[in-house]
C-alpha cells in the first residue's frame, strides 16, 4: 500500500554521483525505490511495482487507441532504467561506475495483473543496502512535486548536510552533482537565475528545506569559484502529497485489457498532440522545454515522410539518437546551444 510518509534513506556516497545522464523520471523513481526497499535487509532489493504504479510514477499516458504505442513507451522506460551509469568515488580517490539497475521483469500475476520487478545491480548494493553511517532520509513527498533534475537533485544535496545547517561547495562541484554539463550555462549569470534562483523558489514552495546562498570564494577577474548555502527547516511549503495522489494526478489508469498490452498490432490513430509533445520530451531527457520539443517536432513534420512522421516510435528514437550524438560530441567539443545543435541536427544523416 503506498502511503504518504515513505521514508528515502540514501548513503552520501550514492548522493555523490557525477555525471549522471539520468533524467527526472528516473530520478524521482529511484527515490521511491529506495522508499520501497529495506536498507537493513538485502532481501528487498527486488521491489514490485504494479503497472498503474509505474505509469504514473514515470509520467507515462496510457490511451485505448494507442496501446501498442504505450507498451513500447513502457519498454522504452524500463530499458532507460537498465542503462544508466553512476560514478561514485572511492575510498582510495579512484572512480566506481556501475548501473543501478540488473533486471528489469515485466509479468502478470496470478490474478492477471500487470507488475514490474525491478532489481538493483549487485555492485550497487552496497550503496543501498546495510551502511552503518554517512546517510540521510527524507520522506518521499519531498520529491513528488519537483519538477526537474535540477531541483530533484539540489534538494538532495543540501537535505544530505541539514544536520549542519550549512554547506560551502565549488561550483564545479555543484555542477557536477547537478547533472549539469560544461556547455551548460556558461555563463554564472545564467546559472545564477535559472538553476540557483528557480530551485531556491521550488523547494522553498514543496519541500521541507529552505536555503539562501552567497559568493565564498572568487578567482581571477571575480570569477565565482565556491559558493555557501545556509540550509533551515522549511514549515512554508504548500502541501505534503502521497504517492498514490501523485500517480492520480498523472491520469495514467490502464485501459488495456492486460493480455492485449503487447499485442504486435496497433491501430495507425495519432494520439493527441499535447501527449506526442510530453512522450518526446522523455526521448530529450527532459534537457528541452515543451516549447522547444514542440519547434523539434515542426521541424521533424518538414524533414520527415509522412509516414516516418505519423509513427511516434521512429520520431521518439529519431530525437534520441540526435541527442546522444550532441552528447557524444559534447565530451569533445563546447556546445554552447545544445538545443540549437540538435535542431541543426533534424533533417541531416548522422
Amino acid at each position: 500500500m503506498l502511503k504518504t510518509n515513505y521514508w528515502v534513506k540514501k548513503s552520501n556516497t550514492m548522493n555523490e554521483i557525477r555525471n549522471c545522464k539520468m533524467g527526472l523520471r528516473e530520478l524521482r523513481f529511484f527515490s521511491v525505490y529506495l522508499s520501497r526497499i529495506n536498507p537493513k535487509d538485502i532481501t528487498t532489493r527486488a521491489v514490485n511495482f504494479s503497472l498503474p504504479e509505474f505509469q504514473g510514477i514515470m509520467e507515462i499516458s496510457a490511451d485505448k487507441k494507442m496501446s501498442k504505442i504505450k507498451a513500447d513507451a513502457l519498454k522504452e522506460s524500463v530499458n532507460s532504467l537498465l542503462s544508466k551509469v553512476v560514478n561514485t568515488p572511492t575510498k582510495t580517490g579512484g572512480l566506481l561506475s556501475f548501473t543501478l539497475f540488473k533486471r528489469c521483469r515485466i509479468e502478470q500475476d496470478e490474478q492477471g495483473e500487470w507488475y514490474i520487478e525491478i532489481d538493483a545491480n549487485d555492485d550497487a548494493l552496497p550503496y543501498m543496502f546495510e551502511y552503518k553511517d554517512k546517510y540521510f532520509k527524507y520522506q518521499l513527498w519531498n520529491a513528488l512535486r519537483l519538477r526537474s533534475v535540477n531541483q530533484l537533485r539540489m534538494y538532495e544535496i543540501l537535505k544530505q548536510y541539514e544536520h549542519t545547517g550549512e554547506l560551502v561547495i565549488s561550483l564545479a562541484e555543484l555542477r557536477a552533482e547537478l547533472f549539469i554539463t560544461p556547455e551548460e550555462y556558461i555563463r554564472f549569470g545564467d546559472f545564477k537565475t535559472d538553476v540557483l534562483e528557480v530551485c531556491k523558489k521550488s523547494l522553498a514552495e514543496q519541500t521541507d528545506i529552505k536555503y539562501t546562498y552567497i559568493t565564498h570564494k572568487k578567482g581571477p577577474r571575480g570569477k565565482i569559484l565556491e559558493l555557501k548555502f545556509t540550509i533551515k527547516k522549511n514549515e512554508e511549503y504548500i502541501n505534503q502529497i502521497s504517492l498514490n495522489k501523485f500517480i492520480e494526478e498523472q491520469k495514467t489508469e490502464i485501459s488495456d485489457p492486460p493480455d492485449k498490452m503487447f499485442d504486435n498490432e496497433r491501430k495507425d490513430e495519432k494520439s493527441p498532440y499535447e501527449e506526442r509533445i510530453n512522450f518526446f520530451m522523455g526521448a530529450c531527457d527532459d534537457k528541452f522545454t515543451y516549447k522547444q520539443v514542440v519547434t523539434l517536432d515542426d521541424k521533424m513534420r518538414k524533414h520527415l515522410t509522412d509516414t516516418e512522421f505519423h509513427n511516434q516510435i521512429f520520431c521518439y528514437h529519431y530525437l534520441q539518437n540526435r541527442i546522444h550524438y550532441m552528447l557524444e560530441r559534447s565530451e569533445k567539443f563546447q556546445i554552447p546551444n545544445p538545443f540549437g545543435y540538435v535542431k541543426s541536427l533534424v533533417g541531416k544523416e548522422i
